[in-house]
């Protein structure tokens, strides 16, 4: 065994930087309070998977550009996701929160590869091969090339790594494997970067196609250094309301696709299942016929996907008015209030106002803006805005209504849909072709007054 010896440094847990001394704040990325002590491991054998070829620099034009050799699952939304498929010796890293189905997805992913003739190699580091057995079961996922391993000690992984030389291997989760010779904790900041590091030399080493899952804190971030979002080639996040049961998958990072970009599943008790017209999925329980509900077509990646925001004005019992809501920004929500009684003079200081959007999805979007302001004056004049109407466009601060990007995108997916009318910012009525304007009937408007007066006469 090689030599090591023990020192103690204070690593970042946002960053991954170290330092010999304590300080209030990181060197590096200057957040505060995120210094912790670690015991750092200097070995002679860092990382047990090295590359035999040394590389050479070449010109640019001289590397041959390819996109990469890719696999397809044969599940349309996730290999949309990934850009077209799977792409050799990459490594994913997939957050989210605990049950939210990401060892699911994986088992799934995993049978679709094995039938199609890949070795998947899944470690479950968190539970017995029994227990994945059982859940695999459930859901069919029985291939004779599916094998399962239960281990967290990183050096016995890739031992069998070495033995059954897999195509696809899946370690739940990074957080659980641990490397012997580091004296720290399963789970800690110099753990999971040690052993994220491996599995990216032992990935593209060996062209292994690999996935990591990740924990997250209680602010939904991915547990440990940030440094582990940057080491890896994707990183996904599950996102949705588990009791609607509707999964998002979003892309926050992809080297070889889109970035920002979702797939919509549902939870069913088969597993996963894919959503191919998510827009249809969130509208087919809108209430039509009550005041304070608004549809907003969104951009979500590379689709447009067409949501309902509900909002209710109600008077408040306490001193201090609530203001809540679901699946937008808090601060944004307290901009579009302030202009409502700026612009138009209602008096919502002393009412509570709920503002959500239907079916668990979060827009953070600006676009989305003045279908939220709507929303909250038809709750507070208690009128309704006609259900086949359609509203886009970002509000500022003075009350005006600025274009929006991807305008054709959004009113396509509204013509599909049946919607016959669309309220939007008078500057994205230029350039406009024929073939949208002539199926549904644009209205375009300034200021935010306006679009008040139109819809809530």
């Amino acid at each position: 065994m090689a030599k090591t010896k023990t020192k103690v440094v204070w690593m970042c847990n946002d960053c991954g930087t170290t330092q010999a001394r304590w300080a209030g704040s990181c060197n590096a990325c200057k957040a505060w309070n995120t210094l912790v002590e670690m015991a750092d491991t200097v070995s002679s054998e860092r990382f047990e998977s090295k590359s035999t070829k040394a590389a050479t620099p070449r010109r640019v034009l001289d590397v041959e550009a390819n996109d990469g050799q890719r696999s397809y699952s044969g599940w349309g939304e996730f290999d949309r996701l990934m850009g077209g498929g799977l792409v050799s010796g990459s490594l994913t890293l997939i957050g989210g929160d605990p049950g939210i189905g990401k060892s699911t997805m994986l088992l799934q992913l995993s049978d679709m590869l094995a039938k199609k003739g890949f070795t998947v190699l899944y470690v479950c580091g968190e539970e017995s091969a029994e227990q994945t057995s059982m859940r695999a079961r459930r859901i069919g996922a029985t291939s004779e090339k599916l094998f399962l391993l239960s281990e967290t000690l990183f050096s016995n992984i890739r031992v069998q790594v070495e033995k059954l030389r897999p195509d696809v291997l899946i370690i739940d989760s990074v957080q659980i494997v641990y490397k012997g010779e580091i004296p720290s904790a399963p789970g800690s900041v110099t753990q999971v970067k040690e052993v994220a590091l491996e599995c990216m030399h032992l990935s593209k080493g060996r062209g292994i196609t690999t996935f990591l899952v990740g924990h997250v804190t209680k602010s939904g971030e991915i547990a440990g250094p940030r440094v582990l979002e940057h080491l890896v080639d994707t990183a996904l996040y599950f996102e949705g309301d588990r009791q609607h049961g509707y999964r998002l998958l979003r892309s926050i990072k992809n080297r070889f696709g889109p970035t920002d970009d979702v797939a919509i599943f549902q939870m069913c008790e088969e597993g996963l299942k894919e959503v191919q017209n998510p827009s249809a999925v969130f509208l087919e329980q809108r209430s039509q016929g009550a005041p304070g509900t608004v549809v907003i077509p969104t951009i979500e990646g590379s689709r447009a996907i067409l949501i309902e925001v509900q909002a209710l004005v109600a008077p408040s019992s306490y001193a201090t008015s609530s203001r809540r809501c679901t699946g937008l920004d808090q601060n944004r929500l307290a901009l579009l209030l302030a202009v409502l009684e700026k612009r138009m003079g209602y008096k919502l200081h002393a009412l509570d106002v709920f503002v959500s959007v239907a079916g668990g999805m979060k827009i953070t979007e600006p676009a989305i803006d003045l279908g939220i302001l709507l929303a909250i004056a038809s709750s507070f004049c208690d009128q309704l805005i006609h259900p086949e109407t359609v509203v886009i466009g970002e509000v500022g601060l003075s009350g005006e209504v600025r274009s929006v990007p991807r305008i054709e995108t959004r009113i396509k997916e509204a013509i599909h849909m049946g919607f016959t009318n669309c309220l939007l910012p008078s500057k994205c009525l230029k350039g406009l072709p024929k073939e949208i304007t002539s199926k549904i009937k644009l209205q375009g408007i300034d200021v935010v007054e306006e679009a008040i007066q139109i819809l809530l006469p």
